[in-house]
């Protein structure tokens, strides 16, 4: 579709994500173990035929460039993407990103800019969207899908007419407007784009963020629209929502499913076909490529190159690339990022949960070395680099942080 350009932002540091984005930018997360969360926006751009597309990265920007030059390689002609780091220092907002990148809309003949953030799990044809814009004849059209309303705090929120016409927008109250929730997808007419942006940098105090800056301030004039998405769609802004994601992948009719007739393309890595032991048990899982499974895996999800030593079970959790589970060891309800070794007869997330309905996940980040004969409780974090002189106790109790190891 050469009419539009998109702009991925994918620059944000996922504050809210503890260790799991220490050492990497969110969108660059890995999800339903051989995908990455950027993927599903990647992907979403090149089914819907929009070619052109910017990604603006920022936080951990080496390693996103990284990826995306992969992911290009592997999809080679499918999409022309252009990586934007910031041309100095970091970007001021998602409103700052897009506006020092309006450059790639010179010699753009439709003049329309899609906005997106490139940290969302959906499936989802803009083309609808766009028709949906021309109809209006909208100077921009807001993405909006329902939530309850106990979540709807943790979104911008809008109130519309009997016409669908935006006249409020508030970004995150403590008081949302209703359940109409904003995805973080925007179609700008090009003019109305550069002019609002161009506004917005020359406040002195301003944000400079579409939800909290821009589109409040402009409903009142121009003809902003909102375009409610009926399919599934989630907003892993925190571990637990994450997790969740993860997890309802492996229910027996999930809301969402990563083999459809609209794939997911991703960096495609070559790796074998996982090895299961004649005494290794997979039960109801996603095991990707490259995993030896010598154990027990249950109700989890696996990404490539995961060990799971005899004995030893995993049970509700997430496994990043080449993480070890030892042998006779036990990991239940956990989250263990890339690198990860758990030594043997360990105990991590053992206990009850602290407060019921909640979901007490364990987090271990990156490169964490884990000695035998450690059990670690439910709803700990144990923060990047952590070795065997951080587990000298032999126990880490429920709710714990375990500091960083050296670099």
């Amino acid at each position: 579709m050469k009419s539009v350009t998109a702009f991925i932002l994918a620059g944000g540091r996922g504050k809210r994500m503890d260790s799991l984005c220490h050492l990497r930018p969110k969108p660059a997360l890995p999800f339903a173990g051989k995908l990455h969360v950027i993927d599903f926006t990647l992907s979403n751009c090149v089914h819907s035929q929009i070619r052109d597309i910017a990604v603006l990265v920022d936080y951990q920007r080496a390693y996103m460039t990284d990826y995306l030059t992969e992911w290009a390689m592997a999809n080679g002609g499918s999409a022309r993407i252009s990586v934007r780091p910031p041309e100095k220092g970091s970007y001021g907002g998602t409103a700052d990103a897009v506006f020092q990148n309006l450059s790639c809309l010179e010699g753009q003949t439709g003049g329309r800019a899609l906005v997106l953030a490139g940290d969302h799990i959906y499936r989802m044809d803009y083309r609808q969207m766009l028709a949906f814009h021309d109809r209006a004849k909208a100077d921009v059209t807001v993405g909006v899908i329902r939530v309850p309303i106990d979540e709807a705090h943790r979104f911008g929120t809008v109130t519309v007419d009997e016409d669908g016409r935006v006249r409020k927008f508030v970004e995150k109250s403590a008081v949302p407007l209703g359940t109409l929730a904003s995805m973080g997808i925007y179609i700008f007419n090009k003019d109305v784009l550069a002019r609002r942006l161009a506004e917005d940098e020359a406040m002195e105090y301003s944000l400079h963020d579409f939800g909290y800056s821009v589109l409040p301030r402009i409903v009142s004039g121009d003809r902003v629209f909102a375009y409610e998405f009926k399919g599934y769609w989630q907003d892993i802004g925190t571990v637990e929502a994450y997790y969740q994601a993860n997890m309802e992948l492996l229910v027996n009719r999930p809301r969402f499913s990563v083999d459809s007739t609209w794939p997911v393309l991703t960096d495609h890595s070559a790796l074998p076909m996982p090895v299961q032991s004649k005494d290794g048990k997979v039960v109801n899982s996603l095991i990707s490529p490259g995993c030896v499974i010598k154990g027990r895996v249950e109700n989890s999800v696996l990404s490539p190159g995961v060990y799971v030593g005899e004995q030893a079970t995993v049970k509700g959790s997430i496994i990043m690339e080449n993480a070890v589970v030892g042998y006779h060891s036990v990991v239940d309800r956990c989250i263990l990022d890339e690198g990860v070794q758990i030594g043997e007869f360990c105990y991590v997330g053992f206990g009850n949960s602290l407060v019921p309905g909640t979901w007490d996940i364990t987090v271990l980040g990156k490169d964490v070395i884990v000695p035998s004969h450690v059990a670690v409780g439910r709803n700990c974090r144990v923060l990047p680099k952590a070795g065997p002189g951080n587990f000298a106790a032999g126990v880490v109790p429920a709710g714990a942080v375990v500091p960083p190891g050296a670099e």
